[in-house]
């Protein structure tokens, strides 16, 4: 089942080590399958506010997307953002392409 990496970057400070960190995550995801499906880019609210900007890549599964994250190469890089950029990250699982809202409902009994 597809996992996907989500980050809502609410503050980012622009200089050499974000720019070095956007130079070197590619690397970092093609070993664990990982590609973005977004990666900031224009959005349009249209319920409450969302300050900031979303990420958002694609894993094949969980065990992938956690090897990305824990892995040597992505750590050498992940304090040039933490140090710069004011956000949440998640791992969130996908669903299937015939999921229906109540499916969730399957789950909870």
């Amino acid at each position: 089942m597809p996992n996907y990496a989500v980050a809502h970057f609410r503050s980012v400070t622009m200089g050499p080590a974000v720019v070095e960190y956007l130079e070197r995550i590619d690397a970092t995801l093609h070993p664990f399958g990982g590609r973005f499906i977004v990666h900031g880019g224009n959005v349009e609210v249209i319920e409450g506010a969302w300050p900031g900007n979303i990420v958002i890549i694609e894993f094949p599964d969980r065990a992938r997307a956690r090897a990305w994250y824990d892995s040597p190469a992505y750590r050498a890089i992940l304090r040039l953002r933490t140090d710069n950029v004011e956000g949440d990250v998640i791992i969130a699982e996908g669903v299937p392409a015939e999921y229906h809202a109540t499916d969730i409902l399957k789950k909870a009994a």
